[in-house]
Formats: structure tokens, sequence, C-alpha cells
């Protein structure tokens, strides 16, 4: 005797993108669409009533997010499992559907296959992640921390932008040259830079620094 199929609910306010889901889904003998919905509200009221296994939800509605979708039912289910869908899948948005709770991240742009694996592995683990681009954002996310500055060191970057040596840098910040000195050093490392130089136009680069005045090297 076969396994009865995983039950998914549909929520997306565009009628004509659910529809190509519900085929897609449909053309897979383990899955069955039992609701489609359009909007928060709707879903919400869907899946108290029908429990679906798993919901595969637009990250944009009308009334809310799939976002909002995904934190009430995460409240009264560990179970059940929860897809976002999106066109705007930047790492801001996938770490907010993973803190969110959700199952797994796709982009609208990705193979409809994609979603249909992502859902069957809600299924089976819902409280576990999936993303194509998790890998990626989080690269980048720890570089980014990597490189974070903390305050005094960001403005003893301004004063070496500005031309500053450490005992001059020392002098305006009441510290004394070899704490200049050794705040310069961090930031050199935190950049990956060897001298002033690279460490300004790294610093440029990422943004922690708008301009640079010339100074002589």
């Amino acid at each position: 005797m076969s396994a009865a199929p995983t039950t998914v609910l549909l929520v997306d306010d565009h009628e004509l993108i659910r529809s190509g889901l519900a085929g897609v889904f449909e053309l897979e003998e383990d899955m069955t669409i039992v609701a489609q919905a359009g909007s928060v509200v709707e879903a919400l009221k869907k899946y108290d009533e029908l429990r679906p296994d798993v919901v595969v939800a637009d990250l944009q509605l009308q009334d809310g997010t799939g976002l909002d979708i995904v934190r009430s039912i995460r409240k009264v289910s560990n179970t059940t499992g929860l897809v976002v869908l999106t066109m705007h899948s930047g790492d801001d948005q996938i770490f907010a559907a993973m803190q969110a709770g959700a199952s797994g991240f796709v982009g609208k742009d990705a193979p409809s296959g994609e979603v249909v694996r992502a859902a069957r592995h809600a299924a089976v683990s819902p409280r576990s992640f999936v993303c194509t681009g998790l890998v990626g954002a989080m690269m980048r996310r720890s570089a980014a921390e990597s490189t974070r500055l903390s305050d005094r060191e960001h403005e003893v970057l301004l004063l070496l932008a500005d031309g500053l040596g450490a005992a001059a840098i020392g002098e305006k910040l009441y510290l004394s040259e070899s704490t200049a000195k050794s705040h310069i050093a961090r930031i050199y490392q935190k950049l990956g830079a060897s001298n002033r130089a690279q460490a300004l136009v790294t610093a440029m680069r990422i943004g922690l620094l708008s301009s640079v005045r010339p100074v002589d090297s």
C-alpha cells in the first residue's frame, strides 16, 4: 500500500502563478494540492481548516508577507513544512525566512522542479532550512562581519584617511602613540591590508569611507 500523498497549500496573490504551480505539483504522484489562497488571512484560515503537510507561500502579499504566514504557523506547529517563494531573493530575505522558521526559500526565477524539491524537503525536515543561495549569503555575511570596525577603529580610519600618522592620531584622540598603532594594526588586519593605501582603498570599496583626502606616501 503506497503512502498518502503530501498535502500542499499554495499561497500567491497572482492566480496565474498559483495555477501554474498547482499544475506542476499535480504532476507529482506524491504531492496533492488541497487548497489555494491569495492572502495572509485566507491562507491562515485554510491552514486551520485543512492542516496541510506543506505551505508554499509567496513572500509579498497584499495584506502582509509570506513570513507572516510562516511565523503564525510556526507558533502552533513544528511539523508543518513552510516554503517561501519570492521574486526578490537577496541575502536579507534569505536570512529573514530562515529566522522566521521557514523550511525552504526559493526564487521565482528557479526551475519549477526546485519548488517541488523544496516542498518535499519541507515535508520531511520542516525545521531544517534549504536554499540554493544560502552558502553564498552566509559567506558574504561572514566577510562583512570580519571587516566590521569598532567605533574607535572607525575614528582612527577617518583620521588615516585625512593623512594623519599614528602620533597625530593618538594626540587627536587622546591616546598614546602605541595604542594608536595597535588600532591601526587591527584595522589593517580586518581589511586584509598591509599598508595605509590598501586599507583606504578597501575601506572605500566596502563603504566604510566615502572619500579620501590625497596625501603623500
